[in-house]
């Protein structure tokens, strides 16, 4: 491949076109009018704009990103992770217009985007599943009636969803009934489809995921395990490997059957396949990520691999660089998803950002796609960088991460970089004592 274009913005577009410039290809960028000025743009070999700041009107024109694609005779489209990146229809008309899909197959993006085809895919493989639904829930009737068969508190969850868009628990039937609709609307709204269904919910449960990686030879390895259980209205906040909870023993079993849910799609690239584990240890399928994840630079601080790098080898017609045996975990990383938002609230904070520093030391990669004086519009998600701290062991690490948060320096905008700093002294993080309702059960107080 000699030219990319990348059909996303922000951080990933900059990761990804570190990895193409090492490799010596060249990038082209697409943007809005709202992103005219930001690094992604200036650092691309090419840059055109595609419309008004919406995502409709912008990022989600694939018809447009295609022409582009077209006219600049680029090698591949890597779509990165959201708007596009799980598109089957677009990865489709992607690959026939002659051009190359950085990411697996259309089939496997369609099988896997739905949560209940999905589901089933994975009980015929002989992957645990959280007990639910095995059909979509059309009626409240038929919701309550699986409610009370598994016990509340139970997930309503949107078959299409992803993010932790269209997912609501309900402690009891009151709750299930108040939920439905609004549920069925917003998955219809987010995701085209109002289908939904029901999931027993799991108390104090881990949310821990195993990145996967496969080609068109039939190879599939893993590169471990992230533990993303710290999360605020279900989209993960804070990851980090290895897992703090999982003994050994548990960590070999979810890597076994994360091969086994992989091979049944014969899966091809990065991908992520995600758990739910209960405080025995016992872990279940909660969905498969068909892209790379916003968190990948754990993985690749832990495994010194460049997974942009195996997503471009491996869409070429390349084999896995590594073979399983070869792959290697080293140390612990951190990630830290800093936003743009009230660290009380969650509420987004959008304004220019005056001054954005930080002490580069021994341990410590920031990805941004954000700089000082960059304004954080309204428009897109409110991530502004991502945090990643290294170290030889999990203490060292909190400490790194201790010394970086104290020296960041953030004017103009609120961050929620003061919760960071209270979670890294909690005790329970520290003592890797924690579940996804961890922040639901805090009281952090942030200046």
């Amino acid at each position: 491949m000699k030219k990319i274009l990348i059909a996303n913005r922000g951080e990933i577009a900059l990761r990804i076109m570190d990895t193409c410039h090492q490799m010596g290809i060249e990038t082209v960028a697409v943007f809005s009018d709202a992103d005219s000025d930001m690094p992604f743009v200036k650092k691309a070999t090419y840059a055109f704009n595609i419309g008004e700041p919406a995502v409709n009107k912008s990022y989600l024109r694939a018809e447009v990103i295609l022409e582009i694609a077209k006219n600049e005779g680029v090698d591949g489209i890597h779509p990165g992770y959201g708007f596009l990146s799980e598109n089957a229809a677009f990865a489709r008309a992607v690959n026939e217009a002659g051009i190359t899909f950085i990411g697996p197959d259309p089939e496997t993006i369609d099988l896997m985007g739905d949560k209940i085809v999905s589901r089933k895919t994975m009980m015929d493989a002989g992957v645990p599943v959280v007990p639910g639904s095995e059909e979509g829930t059309s009626t409240l009737e038929e919701a309550i009636r699986l409610a009370e068969s598994m016990g509340y508190p139970v997930m309503l969850k949107a078959s299409g969803g992803g993010g932790g868009i269209g997912m609501v628990r309900c402690e009891n039937e009151q709750a299930l009934a108040k939920s439905f609709g609004s549920t069925k609307a917003r998955a219809k709204a987010y995701f085209g489809s109002e289908e939904v269904f029901v999931e027993k919910y799991i108390n104090n449960a881990r949310h821990v995921e195993v990145q996967v990686f496969g080609d068109q030879y039939g190879n599939i390895v893993h590169l471990f395990e992230r533990d993303c259980s710290i999360q605020r209205r279900h989209q993960k906040v804070v990851e980090e490997s290895p897992s703090p909870f999982l003994s050994n023993s548990a960590k070999q079993k979810m890597y076994e059957t994360a091969i086994r849910a992989a091979e049944a799609v014969n899966y091809k690239n990065a991908g992520t396949i995600e758990f739910i584990v209960d405080e025995q240890e016992n872990f279940y399928f909660l969905e498969m990520n068909t892209r790379l994840q916003v968190e990948h630079p754990v993985t690749e601080q832990i495994t010194g691999q460049d997974l942009v790098k195996w997503q471009i080898l491996v869409a070429r017609g390349g084999k896995l660089p590594l073979a399983q045996t070869e792959i290697q975990q080293k140390g612990h990383a951190i990630e830290f998803r800093l936003y743009a938002e009230d660290p009380r609230s969650f509420l987004p904070s959008p304004g220019k950002m005056e001054e954005f520093q930080w002490k580069e030391f021994q341990g410590v990669r920031v990805d941004s796609g954000y700089a000082s004086s960059s304004t954080v519009t309204p428009y897109y998600d409110p991530m502004i960088a991502k945090c990643i701290i290294y170290g030889d062991t999990r203490k060292e690490t909190i400490e790194r991460a201790d010394h970086f948060f104290k020296d960041l320096i953030i004017t103009g905008i609120k961050t929620n970089a003061p919760l960071f700093k209270e979670i890294i002294k909690d005790s329970d993080f520290i003592n890797g004592n924690y579940s996804t309702s961890f922040l639901t059960n805090k009281t952090f107080i942030v200046n």
